[in-house]
């Protein structure tokens, strides 16, 4: 069986963004309606500014004591996130992941366009598998080289 690319899993999916003034509550109400762990910051018309997850909400917003409804986005988005092309393998995506440290990647097509969002949700146990064992690999070269 082929491996499928991260566009695949998600390509029935729309676009969830927001401005980078819009307010951190304005997110979490978004994510919740659509049932998806992230929105992209974007400036009209298609320049993706950055990233909030629901996990930026819970370090830094909540833990922070932020007033939700007077912080926005772009105080508290991860600028610049890392984007892949929307042929990337699923184990590809998942291993950058895993050593990066996130679990969202935005996927730009031809003209810098924005298809979506990968979640680490999207991927299969076959996938995630593939990629733990890619990242153990790469891990123990690393020892091996020092």
């Amino acid at each position: 069986m082929a491996e499928r690319m991260v566009f695949q899993p998600i390509s029935q999916k729309r676009v969830v963004s927001l401005g980078p003034h819009s307010s951190v509550r304005e997110a979490a109400g978004v994510m919740t309606k659509a049932n998806c762990g992230s929105v992209l910051v974007m400036e009209p018309p298609d320049a993706l500014l950055g990233i909030v997850t629901e996990r930026d909400l819970m370090t830094r917003v909540l833990a922070k004591g932020l007033d939700p409804e007077k912080t926005q986005l772009r105080d508290i988005m991860t600028p610049n996130p890392l984007c892949v092309p929307p042929e990337t393998l699923i184990s590809d995506a998942v291993v950058i992941m895993l050593e990066r440290g996130f679990r969202h990647l935005p996927i730009i097509g031809p003209g810098s366009k924005i298809l979506g969002v990968f979640s680490v949700r999207d991927a299969l146990p076959r996938e995630i598998g593939n990629a733990m064992s890619q990242t153990e690999f790469n891990e123990q070269v690393n020892d091996a080289l020092g």
